[in-house]
């Protein structure tokens, strides 16, 4: 069984969450929506539901076109978007310490 981010198991297992979880975790790739869904834990039939207001806000950004995919990733330009990087980061080191303090 796969184990929840510290991301997933602070903010829920919302769609929306665990795709921008996935996201950021592989933020340097750029990947279809079937594998994004696929990878995230979301159907695809969910994901769109959503992602044109990602897109809209500039949360994701198309990068290229592969045969009939368009590719998608990350906009780490977006300053909503560093914020969220940043806000994973200090969650992994805030449980990091957690985990050293119980030891």
């Amino acid at each position: 069984m796969k184990q929840d981010t510290i991301f997933i198991e602070v903010f829920g297992h919302n769609p929306v969450i665990k795709v921008l979880d996935f996201l950021i975790t592989y933020q340097l790739f750029d990947y279809p929506l079937t594998e994004i869904a696929k990878n995230s834990g979301v159907s695809y039939s969910t994901l769109q539901t959503f992602w044109d207001k990602l897109e809209r806000n500039n949360i994701v950004i198309k990068t290229r076109r592969i045969g009939k995919s368009d590719l998608y990733k990350l906009n780490t330009e977006n300053p909503a978007v560093k914020q969220l990087i940043k806000l994973d980061w200090n969650l992994i080191k805030g449980a990091e310490k957690e985990i050293l303090i119980t030891q």
